[in-house]
């Protein structure tokens, strides 16, 4: 059935420059000058499928906005944000770890993380049914205090203080299927029992020593987070399994009026910046589950905001497949990988997996229930 899909996208965020790198490593006299991972290509060419495809044409256009120095401060500290707008004014720099900007970012992170926020304004405000910000940078690797892994400013953590502001929302989830630990947002809300954060990513990969099974929050938010770190190679069976028995049965038991998911692509099969096998077709099964969990729980309120993903040849397919079971719209064009991907081997749920995803089921009955 066709939905009100919005989609949020701004050419100034391909305008955030982060200079030139092998992969991620900055360029110098051991390094040769290249491409930086995290560009804008992914994300142009995200779009461009989408309106090759005339899916473009089915959705609701959702205008970003910059987020105010007063929004960014309730999740940053004053001594960070002034020192990314100093530098954003000169020529750039690192917000910290892994995080090279140039001139003018302060101000496109600004439209990142307001970006997220006018989405969830549209879904509450009940404007568009579920909508896709396409923002960069992007946020979840972001702490209080530090940039981390490409990510400035946490703009999921950004926009549900403002949902708690503007909207009143009291119980907000975060699922992050991005095959990076969701360190930044874990950190925002480690101690906060109403917002529930969940990150299936790749063991031990980035962060290293982030992201493990035990870190389950502190404080009054004991049991509100969890993770799901997933051996690397873990490809169809091992992602579905997950949303059908960690994050289903958490969703359901903690009850939020909002979902979020940090939408990072490179868990994909071909991703430079990760070691799993997900497919356009997990991609779209989970997207299916997360629908049917956001309709049964929380009038159908789901944003999804843009993370990692650094394939430019397959990011687009993956978007693609998302974008298409959000709004409920076959686009005329398949993914071109599927007949090599999908019969690839590794799409099994393996022993290894599978203990993973049972000690995480258990802690997943432990979270406050709503």
């Amino acid at each position: 059935m066709p939905r009100r899909t919005g989609f949020l996208f701004n050419e100034l965020y391909m305008w955030h420059d982060t200079g030139h790198a092998a992969l991620w490593y900055p360029a110098g006299l051991r390094v040769q000058p290249g491409e930086h991972g995290e560009n804008a290509e992914t994300k142009r060419r995200m779009r461009n499928l989408m309106d090759v495809a005339g899916l473009l044409d089915t959705l609701t256009d959702v205008k970003a906005r910059y987020a105010t120095e007063e929004e960014i401060l309730r999740v940053h500290t004053r001594e960070y944000v002034d020192k990314i707008k100093a530098l954003s004014e000169g020529r750039g720099g690192d917000a910290g770890e892994a995080t090279p900007f140039g001139h003018g970012s302060y101000d496109i992170a600004r439209l990142s993380a307001g970006g997220v926020m006018a989405m969830v304004d549209a879904v509450v405000e009940k404007k568009v049914d579920n909508g896709y910000a396409l923002v960069r940078p992007p946020g979840h690797h972001a702490e209080p205090d530090i940039g981390r892994g490409f990510c400035i400013f946490g703009n999921v953590g950004v926009a549900l203080h403002h949902a708690r502001h503007a909207h009143g929302i009291k119980r907000a989830a975060v699922v992050d299927w991005d095959v990076h630990h969701g360190n930044g947002t874990q950190r925002i809300f480690y101690e906060d029992p109403n917002v529930l954060t969940i990150s299936i990513h790749q063991d031990n990969w980035y962060p290293t020593d982030s992201g493990h099974i035990d870190q389950t929050g502190e404080g009054a938010g004991k049991g509100a987070n969890l993770n799901v770190p997933l051996p690397p190679g873990s490809g169809r069976d091992a992602y579905v399994g997950t949303f059908e028995r960690v994050v289903a049965p958490a969703l359901r038991r903690f009850k939020p009026e909002i979902i979020v998911i940090a939408s990072g692509f490179d868990g994909s099969i071909y991703d430079p910046l990760g070691r799993m096998m997900v497919t356009t077709t997990a991609y779209r099964k989970m997207t299916q589950i997360m629908l049917e969990l956001a309709d049964e729980l929380c009038g159908g309120r789901l944003v999804l905001s843009h993370e990692g993903g650094y394939s430019a040849a397959y990011v687009p397919y993956c978007g693609l497949a998302v974008m298409e079971e959000l709004s409920g719209t076959k686009s005329k064009i398949d993914d071109v990988f599927a007949p090599f991907v999908d019969v690839a081997g590794g799409h099994q749920l393996y022993a290894h997996q599978n203990d993973v995803i049972e000690k995480a089921a258990a802690l997943a009955g432990a979270v406050p229930a709503g």
